[in-house]
């Protein structure tokens, strides 16, 4: 399992219960409340991951986000407190593997970070719970059963599980689906998310797959 995890995060008593969890889960904390420590002590420490605070003393993680993509891949979980900001975040692209919205459980946060890390080790989260993925011809099967999909919808699906637990805004799902950049309205792609909803419900009733986030978009996640 990798181990060191980085926390930049200023609210002390928030940092120490973050490590504890994280701790617990086996993987090896690193807590900084600075922005202007970030870079330098990612250099220094090559994490894992980091755990990103947006609002920090010293330099905002937007700047500190920026930098270490500059020079680093290192799977970075963007910290707010608002959930607007979730919405502004996506669109700057920033290159952040997640986001996580304050108030929030410590154990959401160590489900995250081993979603995060399991995505960046190249391990499949979704076939084995159920669901493969055939990308040369399309398919989609779901505890056995073909789940039928539209060319468009099987890009949908592969895209979002491609990256779990990841928020993609309805832009960025545009751009993906279609290559081609033509023009679609957001309520194109609410309906493609609908049908394809629809299609998984009937061969699992009781999972939910493709997940809303109100003000952001949609994401991925197994049950």
């Amino acid at each position: 399992m990798p181990g060191n995890i980085l926390v930049v995060e200023d609210e002390p008593r928030l940092a120490a219960v973050l490590a504890d969890y994280l701790r617990q889960a086996g993987y090896e904390p690193h807590c900084l409340g600075d922005g202007r420590e970030a870079v330098p002590r990612v250099r220094e420490l090559a994490p894992d991951l980091v755990l990103l605070d947006l609002m920090l003393p010293g330099r905002d993680g937007i700047e500190v986000c920026k930098e270490i993509r500059s020079f680093s891949s290192v799977p970075i979980v963007m910290v707010t407190a608002r959930v607007e900001e979730i919405d502004r975040l996506l669109g700057l692209e920033l290159g952040a593997d997640d986001y996580i919205c304050k108030p929030f459980s410590p154990r959401e946060v160590v489900a995250r970070v081993k979603a995060v890390l399991r995505r960046a080790g190249g391990q499949p989260a979704a076939e084995s719970r159920g669901l493969t993925m055939d990308k040369s011809r399309g398919k989609a099967i779901l505890h056995g059963r073909d789940l039928d999909l539209t060319a468009v919808e099987f890009q949908l699906l592969h895209f979002l599980a491609q990256h779990p637990s990841r928020i993609f805004s309805r832009a960025q799902v545009m751009d993906h689906i279609y290559p081609d950049r033509r023009v679609v309205s957001d309520r194109t792609i609410d309906s493609h998310v609908k049908k394809l909803r629809r299609k998984m419900e009937a061969a699992a009733p009781s999972e939910e797959w493709i997940h809303s986030v109100y003000g952001a978009g949609y994401k991925f996640e197994a049950p």
